[in-house]
């Protein structure tokens, strides 16, 4: 049985993140655990909410917009356990209160795949997608990481992006080994060239050979251009929900194709979901 850890602010629980953790779990076969992140010094008041309290105990206002806090996480984990148990989902729940990323990323080295929403951060300031919080995970995290969009929106194809390194195999062979039974009927190997580059893949006959043992029903498609821009205009055509799958070689792909404003469009204007390898 695979183990999938789904990372949540018990603060701000996301119902995207859950949804898509229930969904994969179920479909995988995998025990889901939820993490907490618990950050004692995060909290749904703002500093502004404080300094304007005209009531009598001070004090006792901050305590009461504490146990507040406490009640809202606690009410999380809740309506996190029944979702599972609704879902017949094998599940357990870890509250990691002292130091969340640390923490998190030290659980991610028993998993097998790292759920978590893409705008998910430790800051009371709202910050885009993918955040400081989130990037760290990318650079850091021990196994692959499934960036959700805001909303849950079932995916029916699959794009594999693959620029011939040794992370874009790694990538695609990670997510074949996680998700060998559902791999939907549209399935897309997406390779991008340069205006003056030929037009053959990289190494072809070996990726061919590759992908008709892991995406039998794949089709190849080579697109020309700028890697952001073109798989963007590539993606905005498509008529499907899909998923999308890349590796993370800072050389590479993802660190061209993680710039805020191409990040901003994939996870928000597409509203996609992105599977990404960590990369060494």
């Amino acid at each position: 049985m695979k183990k999938f850890i789904v990372a949540f602010d018990g603060l701000r629980l996301s119902d995207s993140s859950m949804s898509y953790a229930i969904d994969l779990a179920h479909k995988a076969n995998a025990h889901l655990v939820g993490v907490f992140i618990e950050d004692p010094h995060l909290h749904s008041y703002s500093l502004a909410e404080i300094e304007h309290y005209t009531g009598e105990s001070f004090e006792g206002n901050v305590r009461a917009l504490n146990r507040k806090d406490d009640e809202r996480r606690l009410a999380s984990v809740e309506t996190f356990r029944h979702a599972c148990e609704a879902g017949g989902i094998n599940f357990s729940i870890h509250r990691d209160r002292n130091a969340p990323l640390s923490e998190l990323l030290h659980e991610s080295i028993y998993a097998d795949l790292l759920l978590i929403k893409a705008n998910e951060g430790l800051r009371s300031k709202r910050e885009d997608a993918p955040t400081s919080f989130v990037q760290q995970l990318i650079s850091e995290a021990r196994c692959p990481l499934l960036l959700v969009p805001e909303y849950y929106r079932h995916f029916n194809a699959i794009k594999l992006l693959y620029d011939g390194s040794p992370a874009s195999v790694a990538a695609l062979r990670a997510f074949s080994y996680l998700f060998e039974d559902l791999m939907p009927a549209q399935t897309e190997i997406i390779t991008v060239k340069h205006n003056d580059e030929n037009a053959h893949l990289p190494d072809a006959k070996l990726i061919k050979e590759f992908a008709k043992r892991h995406f039998p029903q794949a089709d190849f498609t080579l697109l020309k251009g700028y890697a952001d821009e073109a798989i963007v205009r590539h993606l905005r055509l498509q008529k499907t929900e899909p998923l999308l799958v890349l590796g993370a070689h800072r050389r590479g792909m993802l660190a061209r194709l993680f710039r805020a404003s191409l990040a901003n469009q994939l996870l928000h204007l597409l509203k996609m979901p992105l599977f990404i390898v960590p990369g060494e």
